[in-house]
């Protein structure tokens, strides 16, 4: 007799269905943008997305997990799509493929998107355009393809450049390497690039710190990601400083080879930030991180060889520049009382025919609390406010500067 029992026993199980994984979080700023995103990838069998709004704090809490593959982010409120996308890619980690969702339909929107390493995605969209979207960045990815935006995304290039030994480069530098990675969550790598002295560690709080030698054989050995990876500090999980030396090589060998660390480097951070001074005998023009940079800052103090070297070395960096868009800001740091000063803010502005951007007072106190191991930009200090000014301009902030009363004019 036949047992039915018997034969459901010996039917092989099926294997349960698992949801399709791309790992996905959405930043949304309407309800219809963020049920259409659930609903697509819910119908389609896609593991859900995480979701946030599209607010500076969400952002950060969400996109320091390693595997996010797809960010998506709504800018339907936007009023300048390309602005506000450029305001929050410092926040986002640039292994991930990002897209932006906006209702802007212009042609320039979609190049300058492409410029961040950005994709665009024009709204209003149905649920198959966004799975299909989304489908092809997920394979591209997967593909390890040059193809796509997202595929060429680096960080930020930031020179910081002194006009001579002792204006303040190294102190900006970090100082800005804080504020970016403590204050607005951004990975950041520090480049030394005085191999044979500096006081970069100290300025950044390090304790017990010893460049890495470089030996003869690991500088002519192949480079990739992983050996440029072990030269690097790791003081936190955002912020690291790379910082060669070598009893073999010379300044123009380990500067050649420090770009090159770098270049394998940028991939996985949203700044990096060079460390230049004058003092060493740096040489602009031989310096292929300069070459691309997106941002330089020129360090002055208020002296007349101050004024005429920044005025040599910016015409030196406007010609080895490749980057249509380079930014040069113009920092004048009081290392000294104002009253021994040689030269004043508007001859500096007359001088240079550029207005300054950055002032920062000379402080007493600044260099007794920088061995205190306290960061200035933390402090009451009259440079605190100056310093948080610089890093909103790198970020493209809008910085409201409080106008001057008529007692501060005669001062």
């Amino acid at each position: 007799m036949f047992d039915l029992v018997d034969s459901l026993k010996k039917v092989k199980k099926a294997d349960p269905i698992s949801a399709e994984k791309i790992s996905t979080v959405l930043f949304f700023q309407t309800e219809k943008c963020k049920e259409l995103v659930q609903e697509a990838y819910r119908f389609e069998g896609i593991a859900p997305p995480s979701i946030a709004k599209n607010t500076e704090d969400d952002i950060v809490d969400h996109v320091r997990s390693s595997d996010i593959e797809v960010v998506i982010v709504e800018l339907n409120n936007s009023k300048d799509v390309s602005k506000d996308a450029e305001y929050i890619s410092h926040l986002l980690p640039n292994n991930a493929s990002v897209i932006v969702v906006g209702s802007e339909d212009a042609i320039s929107t979609i190049r300058n998107l492409k410029t961040m390493g950005f994709y665009y995605l024009f709204w209003p969209i149905t649920k198959q355009e966004l799975v299909d979207f989304v489908r092809s960045v997920s394979d591209n990815r997967k593909r390890n393809s040059s193809r796509g935006p997202g595929q060429n995304r680096r960080g930020k290039y930031i020179s910081i450049i002194g006009t001579k030994g002792g204006v303040g480069a190294t102190f900006i530098c970090a100082e800005m390497a804080y504020q970016l990675s403590a204050d607005k969550k951004s990975s950041c790598l520090v480049v030394d690039q005085n191999h044979f002295t500096g006081n970069l560690d100290i300025m950044m709080g390090i304790k017990g710190f010893e460049r890495r030698k470089l030996q003869q054989a690991e500088a002519t050995s192949s480079l990739d990601e992983t050996f440029s990876q072990g030269l690097v500090y790791r003081q936190n999980s955002l912020l690291s400083l790379l910082s060669l030396s070598s009893e073999h090589l010379d300044s123009a060998a380990l500067l050649d080879y420090t770009n090159l660390v770098v270049d394998l480097l940028a991939v996985d951070v949203n700044f990096v930030i060079e460390d230049c001074s004058a003092s060493v005998g740096f040489s602009i023009s031989s310096d292929n991180f300069i070459a691309q940079c997106d941002s330089v800052v020129l360090v002055i103090e208020p002296s007349v060889s101050s004024l005429r070297d920044a005025a040599r070395m910016r015409e030196v960096i406007q010609r080895v520049n490749n980057n249509n868009a380079l930014r040069i800001i113009l920092v004048l740091n009081h290392t000294v009382p104002k009253k021994a000063a040689t030269v004043k803010r508007h001859e500096v502005e007359t001088f240079l025919k550029q207005k300054v951007d950055i002032e920062i007072p000379y402080c007493e106190m600044l260099s007794a609390t920088i061995l205190d191991n306290k960061r200035i930009a933390k402090t009451s200090l009259k440079a605190s406010k100056p310093l948080k000014e610089l890093t909103s301009i790198i970020l493209g902030e809008t910085t409201v500067k409080p106008k001057r009363s008529l007692f501060s004019l005669s001062s």
